[in-house]
């Protein structure tokens, strides 16, 4: 649970997802990453409900959402299908238009999301991602050993679900404390903590989040250099932040691996390492709730 926000399921068409909400104003829809749910916006979500409608999804096989299995194209886990998603939400929801923020993965499904419906999203915010086919082209010895991740999740299934399957908590652990700045767990809370193991620990989630990165190796990747060939951008105005010790820093120009495909671009770093919005909340506050209150002007708050 979010302090503060109401949860639901709400059916958005192919899946069902978990969804949490709470505010009034403008919608802004909140997007986490691996290997985490919607537990991860918790520091950050009560302070945008002050001024926007915030609503929080658990992702298609993450959280309490549903995890159909994968299929032999990776489709099923593409950022295009997951975008899908939430415009089905959306729908559900009544929402004509939404700011969006997303995360790691989430920041995935998020900017897929303004390049195939930008009639349907009004800003975007990005936190500590590159675009997919720029982050496999920056790939080096020394980013290849820390985003190991990568190739190692993309292996055929049950590779990374039986290595992974035993000993969960011991994966998630090693993964969540070696991507912080500080190389520790003290930077989430327990109950967010636990429900990350969970996810890990249940099957049927496990397999999803490995789809998750299959689909990136392969059908998200085949997408985004289709639209790189073909010079797409994103119309909606784009902000990003990222993290001093986090992923993007160690591509050297993170901001300007974004330049090409945004009409108007934003960004800053902030101390951190990955997890921006548990190790440094008030970063991400202050990048993002100005750009958004900015972008929300004029718009209509209905629900």
């Amino acid at each position: 649970m979010i302090e503060g926000f109401v949860p639901s399921r709400v059916d958005c068409g192919d899946v069902t997802l978990s969804v949490h909400r709470a505010g009034q104003g403008a919608p802004l829809i909140l997007l986490h990453g691996y290997p985490q749910n919607h537990h991860c916006w918790a520091a950050v979500a009560p302070g945008f409900a002050h001024d926007f409608d915030v609503i929080v999804p658990d992702l298609r096989g993450y959280g309490d959402s549903d995890a159909p299995p994968d299929d032999d194209a990776h489709t099923t886990y593409s950022k295009r299908r997951m975008a899908a998603d939430i415009i089905g939400l959306m729908d559900a929801l009544g929402i004509e238009r939404a700011a969006v923020l997303g995360h790691d993965r989430g920041a995935r499904v998020a900017y897929r999301l303004a390049l195939d419906h930008p009639t349907r999203i009004f800003a975007l915010g990005i936190v500590e991602i590159v675009p997919t086919g720029d982050f496999w082209a920056a790939w080096n010895a020394e980013l290849a050993l820390s985003a190991y991740h990568w190739t190692f999740l993309a292996q055929p299934a049950p590779l990374p679900e039986t290595l992974i399957g035993a000993d969960p908590v011991g994966y998630i652990d090693w993964t969540l404390r070696s991507w912080t700045g500080g190389k520790t767990l003290d930077v989430f809370a327990p109950d967010a903590l636990e429900s990350y193991r969970a996810q890990a620990r249940d099957p049927a989630h496990l397999h999803a989040t490995c789809a998750d990165y299959r689909a990136g190796a392969t059908t998200d990747r085949t997408i985004d250099t289709a639209d790189r060939a073909a010079k797409h951008k994103i119309a909606a105005p784009v902000r990003f932040l990222w993290g001093e010790g986090g992923f993007p820093a160690q591509t050297g120009d993170p901001l300007g691996l974004w330049r090409p495909w945004c009409r108007t671009l934003s960004g800053e770093s902030c101390a951190s390492g990955h997890f921006a919005m548990e190790e440094n909340p008030a970063a991400v506050l202050a990048a993002f709730g100005p750009f958004f209150r900015k972008a929300a002007r004029g718009l209509g708050t209905s629900r």
